[in-house]
């Protein structure tokens, strides 16, 4: 194919918004599960070290999946709007920044720092840095582009205040501890996103970036020079599935049931190649290890060809307004829990363990998802979205 706007739909497509949406919905519900007693051990990530996955374990590369079918499409848009290859690739540059800078925030948020160096509640800090993420990535519609560009400039101003305020032990700086899963995202769509537009978009290089990906993992994991490396690899490996299963559904002039058959193979393939590769290496979401993206890679495959089937084969469309919200605002319904969570904490409030064990905890999870996704409905109704 050629990396021509036309050769992709140019409007919103249903099938995709719900899969980024059903992905999100499941991340609310097992992120609340996590560390909750006598919930079935399926849900939950299996233990380090283990050979295998639960459910959360598939939701970070369904992550990953999702932005991949997203890449085709946002570079298409912006080629629509008339922008050359340096603007294209420079929107996704800056993108992949916005995630990599969240990441690395909300990772020393989370660990590493000392709240006495800091003179201030660690809780009082993310929440200054999820208004600064609201200043920054915002969506204004004020009419005066000055003030629209002030807000963002304090935002920017804010986030650094927060980068030197930030101490741990021994009045250490702010750093990357790791990238955080934003983090991760954000350079594996970077890797991506460059690769499909310098490919131009080619198919075929982007099928055969896979095994490329597989082998440089598996180079970088057997000398153990570059372990950091080795991990953006496989995770660009399942960004790379995404993409290639947006093309196959999306590009050109095939019917469904062709691209049902394509689909199917391109699972089988994934799959086989993860079955072959688990002879030598674990199913492992903290290892970022080869059978664990493969197998992830396959089973969000299929789980796409499903919702095509549904949605665009057979209409059945109405069910999807329930994960709309998370669908057109995921980074909001990402953010949002671990800001409540900052609020809850500076206020010295917990949940009562009785919430998190067995089937109370199971129902206490849904309403916590219902009710998130209800809150990003409405905040999406006043306009109060984030756009990177």
């Amino acid at each position: 194919m050629s990396l021509a706007f036309n050769d992709l739909p140019r409007q919103r497509i249903l099938s995709v918004d719900a899969f980024r949406g059903l992905t999100f919905v499941l991340m609310l519900f097992v992120n609340f599960l996590a560390g909750a007693r006598g919930v079935p051990a399926w849900l939950l990530h299996v233990d380090r070290g283990a050979d295998g996955m639960g459910l959360a374990d598939i939701v970070f590369p369904a992550f990953l999946f999702a932005v991949g079918m997203s890449i085709p499409f946002g570079v298409h848009s912006r080629l629509a709007r008339g922008d050359g290859p340096g603007r294209v690739f420079g929107h996704s540059a800056w993108r992949a920044l916005a995630l990599i800078v969240m990441g690395v925030f909300m990772v020393n948020a989370e660990s590493g720092y000392s709240e006495a160096a800091m003179r201030m509640p660690i809780a009082a800090w993310s929440l200054a840095f999820y208004a600064a993420v609201l200043l920054v990535w915002g969506v204004y519609r004020f009419d005066s582009a000055l003030l629209n560009g002030c807000l963002r400039g304090a935002g920017v101003a804010l986030l650094a205040a927060l980068a030197l305020l930030w101490r741990g032990e021994h009045g250490a700086m702010m750093t990357p501890q790791w990238w955080g899963i934003l983090g991760l995202i954000g350079w594996a769509y970077l890797a991506v996103a460059l690769l499909y537009q310098a490919g131009r978009g080619h198919l075929p290089l982007l099928l055969g970036a896979i095994p490329a990906g597989v082998a440089l993992y598996m180079i970088s994991n057997r000398t153990g020079a570059a372990t950091a490396l080795s991990g953006h690899a496989i995770h660009s490996v399942i960004v790379l599935a995404g993409l290639a299963c947006a093309l196959l559904f999306f590009d050109g002039q095939r019917g469904a049931p062709q691209r049902m058959r394509q689909a199917a193979a391109f699972a089988l393939a994934l799959a086989l190649a993860g079955w072959v590769l688990h002879q030598w290496y674990p199913v492992s979401k903290i290892g970022a290890t080869p059978p664990w993206a493969l197998y992830c890679g396959a089973l969000c495959v299929a789980v796409f060809a499903l919702l095509y089937w549904l949605v665009e084969v057979r209409a059945a469309r109405r069910w999807t307004m329930l994960v709309e919200p998370a669908a057109t605002s995921p980074l909001l319904t990402y953010l949002l829990p671990f800001a409540i969570g900052a609020v809850i904490s500076l206020a010295g409030a917990h949940f009562r363990p009785a919430l998190l064990e067995g089937g109370a905890g199971l129902l206490a999870g849904a309403v916590f998802t219902a009710t998130i996704v209800l809150v990003v409905a409405r905040l999406n109704i006043h306009n109060c979205k984030l756009k990177i």
